[in-house]
């Protein structure tokens, strides 16, 4: 779970802390610890890839995109070139 975060979900993890009543605050750290924790966990089962990967995918999607318009280009300059039957 590195790829996630870690001072966004501490933050998150904070002002959820933040929103409970003023009555349980004195649990304090422990209620932030345990949003993380409950936070950490849910997230870790989502399928999801780092940056790296999605732009690294995205790269090669753009390179197979202008592949296929180059092909489609050189098949419609084939099917001009060849006369019908």
């Amino acid at each position: 779970m590195g790829f996630i975060n870690t001072a966004a979900l501490d933050d998150l993890a904070r002002r959820l802390a933040d929103s409970v009543p003023q009555s349980l605050r004195a649990l304090g750290r422990d209620l932030e610890g345990n949003f993380k924790a409950v936070l950490q966990a849910q997230l870790s089962k989502l399928d999801l890839v780092t940056r790296q990967d999605f732009d690294v995918q995205t790269a090669l999607l753009a390179r197979a995109r202008e592949q296929l318009a180059a092909l489609e280009k050189r098949l419609a300059e084939l099917e001009a070139k060849t006369p019908a039957p």
